[in-house]
């Protein structure tokens, strides 16, 4: 077998897939790192309930049982959501809310309370609550709302940036470029490309790129995701190399970052 000597190209070859490589590590080590959840609640059994159902559920728990510790531990600490009951000693729930949020602190807020008046949702979510249950509630539509509340959080601290070889969209200013060129796009064009990118290297149907961009359900009949597809890649591919997106014939569309092939 004759030996391949390492020439640039392929020290950049093994630079990309190096690169490529830790991505994708990166990317499964942070699924499986666990989220941190803080509870106030001074309740002594729904406490320690809550604690050992979401500790069960594969979430770190820091449970305190005092207004007064629970906004220190919310300040002091990082959290990914704060699980508030609104009667507390010391501080009320409301207050370690207005405390938390005056500290320019915007983790995501679950409020717990026996008491189901509108008034006191309404302050709640005044005061910056992201949901509020009553009590008593099951388990598993606080694991659900957990859940929700925790998905809406990751969306909302996503990266400002996608990108894809030469290709940059700017999820703030929404802007897009490739190859330092900046590309005009329609409200319906962008959509679709954050959503190639974001599930860049999968196939996606034209099922799925019809809810999610056009919030409607697949009609085989209209021809309207072609379209817009065809008008993207000519914006995105016609005058560039390498081409990123493709036709996967019979089963819909896909974005290859070719540093990742």
């Amino acid at each position: 077998m004759d030996r391949v000597c390492a020439t640039g190209t392929n020290r950049k070859l093994t630079a990309r897939l190096h690169s490529c490589y830790l991505h994708r590590i990166g990317a499964r080590q942070s699924k499986i790192t666990p989220m941190k959840i803080l509870i106030v609640e001074d309740e002594p059994k729904t406490g320690d309930y809550l604690k050992q159902g979401l500790v069960e559920a594969g979430f770190v728990v820091d449970l305190v049982r005092d207004g007064h510790d629970g906004l220190h531990q919310a300040l002091t600490e990082s959290y990914e959501l704060a699980i508030l009951d609104v009667m507390l000693p010391g501080l009320d729930g409301w207050s370690v809310l207005a405390g938390i949020r005056k500290a320019g602190k915007e983790t995501p807020v679950l409020f717990l309370s026996a008491r189901d008046q509108v008034d006191d949702r309404v302050k709640g979510l005044e005061l910056g609550a992201d949901d509020y249950l009553v009590k008593p509630f099951a388990f598993s539509e606080l694991l659900a709302r957990v859940r929700t509340l925790l998905r809406r959080g990751a969306k909302s601290s996503a990266a400002e940036f996608l990108r894809a070889a030469d290709l940059e969209l700017d999820l703030l200013r929404r802007r897009v470029s490739r190859a330092g060129k900046r590309i005009d796009l329609t409200a319906k064009e962008f959509a679709l490309l954050e959503l190639l990118l974001r599930r860049q290297g999968e196939v996606l149907p034209r099922s799925l790129i019809a809810s999610q961009v056009w919030d409607m359900n697949f009609d085989s009949d209209t021809n309207v995701i072609e379209v817009a597809m065809r008008r993207l890649r000519a914006k995105l591919d016609d005058n560039f190399e390498p081409k990123l997106i493709r036709t996967v014939r019979g089963m819909g569309y896909v974005l290859e970052n070719p540093d990742c092939a």
